[in-house]
């Protein structure tokens, strides 16, 4: 029977409809294509980007990751806000940051097939983008994504993720930590390390399980096959991961993100680490962690007009098909 589920962190429904029950060779894939020519994002292209921000290198003299200003950036760093009134309305100047996160030197490598220590490696550089990014009291928050295929947005094929620092809190980011603050005042725990501890115990959603984190099909997920990964170790910021969780993050994500490409067929994908925005003072109530949203559905008309979700996976399906794959 269809099911109305309730997100217990923004209090959002979705509709879980069972009745239209759809397994991963029911979402048909268009196979991605590398397109052929100069790629800015290659070595040999460096003139091509703006000058970089951060390099890691590896034995050799060549890099292994670059970050660099996006060349066609969604805000500018440059300039004051401007705040300004106009009527019932507000707003101020385009200021923020743009980054583009290389990451990794080979052009037919992604993100899932690289080793773990060169995963381990662009987790890495989001902290320390993100510790960089801080500084400036101009920014509230801090979005890192990664757009996995042109179905996706991704515009280019090489493998490559993005920060956007932001003048303000987007909506998504405040309405999670409200949800998880009004959870806090109501019962003086963490509503993530409750979802931890129960996950963990029904063991039905769980996809993966390590010493240091969770990958679990949330209870209710927007789209199939819906994943997400969370610090079993309370931190509110990502920026706030320690080293010795890098590598058993990079470890469970490439597992992850391999089964997802398994069961699905290189799907498209986003994925979107979520963090506590800056000054908010959420060390006790929020908790950071990544969400996985392979592209398999559309959102229509009634998605957008009610702020309902149709998805037609159970998570509880999703993740024990995910779990028994092979690694």
């Amino acid at each position: 029977m269809t099911e109305l589920r309730k997100d217990p962190i923004v209090g959002r429904w979705v509709i879980i409809s069972t009745e239209r029950g759809k397994r991963p060779h029911d979402f048909p894939q268009e196979k991605p294509e590398r397109r052929e020519g100069l790629c800015p994002l290659c070595p040999g292209a460096e003139r091509m980007t703006p000058p970089e921000i951060l390099t890691y290198r590896g034995n050799g003299d060549g890099w292994t990751l670059r970050v660099v200003p996006n060349k066609f950036p969604a805000l500018r760093i440059e300039g004051d806000l401007g705040k300004a009134g106009d009527g019932v309305y507000d707003r101020m100047n385009g200021i923020g940051a743009h980054e583009v996160v290389i990451e990794t030197e080979r052009h037919d490598l992604d993100l899932f097939d690289m080793p773990e220590e060169r995963i381990g490696d662009v987790f890495r550089a989001y902290r320390e983008r993100m510790i960089d990014l801080k500084q400036d009291r101009r920014f509230k928050s801090v979005i890192v994504f990664k757009n996995h295929g042109s179905a996706a947005g991704a515009s280019l094929s090489h493998s490559h993720s993005q920060l956007i620092a932001l003048p303000v809190i987007p909506k998504r980011v405040m309405e999670e930590m409200s949800g998880c603050r009004d959870y806090f005042r109501f019962r003086d725990r963490c509503l993530f390390c409750d979802i931890i501890v129960q996950e963990m115990e029904h063991k039905v959603r769980i996809v993966e399980e390590s010493g240091e984190f969770l990958a679990y099909s949330p209870y209710a997920p927007r789209f199939p096959f819906e994943t997400w990964i969370v610090p079993k170790r309370h931190q509110c910021a990502y920026e706030m991961i320690e080293e010795d969780q890098i590598r058993p993050l990079a470890a469970i994500f490439r597992r992850t993100l391999r089964r997802l490409n398994l069961a699905l067929e290189n799907p498209p994908f986003n994925f979107i680490v979520h963090s506590a925005a800056f000054l908010e003072h959420a060390a006790e109530f929020y908790h950071w962690h990544i969400e996985i949203m392979p592209k398999l559905t559309k959102v229509a008309g009634f998605e957008w007009g009610s702020g309902f979700y149709i998805n037609p996976t159970p998570p509880e399906e999703a993740a024990k098909y995910l779990r028994e794959l092979p690694e």
